[in-house]
């Protein structure tokens, strides 16, 4: 029999993705990642995981299932693989994906490897998205979910062949009324349970206020200026702003103006009008290549820069250092650096790299 440790986080999705491979025949484990102590970052349980709430669902449900449960400790790995990172690139002039690096470090691999010493064969998720073994090139394929409004392999990018080998994605096929109509038939306690909403170790939606918090430093003023270096104004520390951004800039204008750049080197913000926002180009770093083939000409794909953006067509060219330049048949708005790029053929992610 097969063994998979079930990632838990409290909600719907990953309790109803036990319940079916336990149905299928696997025996599974079902563990929660203990992150962060939420009371210690003054974070509370609504539109969050990993709360002590979050953790009390996870353990019912898992009751309810008769499966073992455990928690894990992950906290030092989170707080150097997501945390530190998010605060290092919003200190930079970057906005980060804490979502994707959580993805890539702790569910990939943290929870891989400790799946590996529990001599379990897969790591499983409640994530929307789909693995498939394609015989003709005997890779393993990364697709898109069936529901297009819940798919998230955007977020999967980074995935290698040995961890989709090793990967189950239960819900891949289904959408989110069928996973909350099985779980009230099943009586789970988190049926209609809230989806999560916010980065979770983030404090009322408040970026700025908890990398403050959690650095104890001070973020110096600066200036905004035009594209051509005339000083607009005076922005109030560069970890308040993201690139697109227009409200809460404090400070009026004739038209509406917009973050097209952020320059940390020199802390001033270049200010522009709505058409300053688009570009075609991108070039991406650290990308990872799904099928671990790196193609030796341009390639014809789609891609998008950001989670909710529907794909646009792009010529995407690697490059000899390892990154991958982005050329788009149109124009696309803030095109956002720390971002990630994400390449696809149809249904299947070709990969994924970080906006410089």
């Amino acid at each position: 029999m097969s063994k998979a440790i079930v990632a838990m986080s409290g909600g719907v999705d990953s309790s109803v993705a036990a319940l079916l491979l336990k149905e299928q025949g696997y025996q599974c484990t079902r563990v929660t990642m203990k992150l962060f102590h939420n009371e210690d970052i003054g974070v509370r349980r609504e539109h969050t995981c990993c709360s002590l709430d979050d953790v009390e669902d996870a353990r019912s449900v898992a009751r309810r299932l008769d499966i073992p449960y455990y928690v894990f400790n992950f906290s030092d790995c989170f707080q150097e693989c997501v945390m530190d990172r998010f605060v290092h690139a919003y200190e930079n002039g970057t906005t980060p994906n804490p979502c994707i690096d959580c993805n890539r470090y702790l569910k990939f691999d943290k929870l891989f490897q400790r799946a590996k010493e529990l001599s379990c064969n897969y790591v499983a998720t409640g994530h929307y998205a789909r693995i498939e073994y394609d015989s003709r090139s005997e890779k393993y394929l990364l697709k898109k979910a069936l529901d297009s409004d819940k798919d998230q392999s955007y977020m999967l990018y980074a995935m290698t062949q040995e961890q989709l080998k090793h990967t189950l994605f239960p819900l891949g096929t289904l959408t989110k009324p069928q996973v909350r109509e099985i779980a009230e038939h099943n009586g789970f306690c988190n049926a209609h349970k809230h989806d999560s909403q916010d980065i979770c170790f983030v404090q009322n939606g408040s970026y700025a206020d908890f990398i403050k918090q959690y650095t104890g430093r001070s973020y110096p003023y600066g200036d905004f200026v035009d594209k051509n270096g005339n000083v607009l104004g005076t922005h109030k520390g560069i970890i308040n702003y993201t690139v697109g951004q227009r409200k809460n800039l404090g400070i009026s204008f004739a038209k509406p103006m917009y973050v097209c750049k952020i320059c940390a080197n020199s802390n001033t913000i270049v200010l522009g009008g709505e058409q300053e926002l688009y570009s075609k180009e991108a070039e991406t770093t650290n990308f990872n290549w799904i099928s671990d083939n790196i193609p030796k000409k341009p390639i014809r794909c789609k891609a998008k820069v950001r989670y909710r953006q529907q794909e646009q067509w792009a010529v995407a060219s690697p490059l000899p250092d390892g990154n991958v330049y982005l050329e788009f048949d149109c124009p696309q708005r803030a095109v956002t650096p720390g971002q990630a790029a994400v390449l696809y053929d149809g249904d299947i992610i070709l990969g994924g790299g970080v906006i410089l």
